[in-house]
């Protein structure tokens, strides 16, 4: 296909993805060197989801756009490997709140030192101009709050 000619239509949103995911499996193999190798792209979401002040498994399941038992399930296994704690919420004992734990902010700090680096790699092979101009346009195509974290439940559902 000639350059000057338009690529299909299809291609778009594929090129978008591929980019995405050449993004965030960059950033978890480098996360499973820096000690967090049980990180899964589905966990950035729910970690971002739970947040500094916690939230209950109705609650994430809201956000994430899946079921309750679905997200208890996800709770469950980033309980296992360390990341979140449930605890009772002091102000109704009937709550069980889902907090991240020191082992899990540092999975998020770290995540933002990837992504920084990711974004530079990504400027000096492109030029920071040329990525800017990316970013502004990516803006003007896409809703104004990037925090969209209901991906996991727009994925799963038919």
């Amino acid at each position: 296909m000639s350059s000057d000619a338009p690529a299909p239509g299809f291609e778009l949103p594929l090129r978008l993805l591929l980019a995405f995911r050449a993004l965030i499996d960059e950033l978890h193999a480098e996360l499973a060197r820096q000690g967090h190798p049980d990180l899964r792209p589905m966990h950035g979401f729910v970690m971002q989801a739970i947040g500094p002040g916690g939230t209950t498994a109705v609650e994430l399941g809201r956000v994430l756009g899946v079921s309750k038992q679905a997200a208890g399930k996800t709770i469950e296994a980033l309980e296992r490997v360390g990341y979140v704690q449930r605890a009772t919420d002091p102000r109704d004992t009937r709550r069980k709140v889902v907090r991240l734990t020191p082992y899990g902010m540092d999975a998020l700090r770290r995540s933002a030192v990837v992504f920084d680096a990711l974004r530079a790699r990504w400027a000096a092979e492109l030029g920071e101009e040329r990525l800017r101009e990316l970013e502004s346009d990516l803006r003007k195509m896409t809703p104004a709050n990037p925090w969209r974290l209901d991906m996991p439940g727009w994925f799963g559902s038919l």
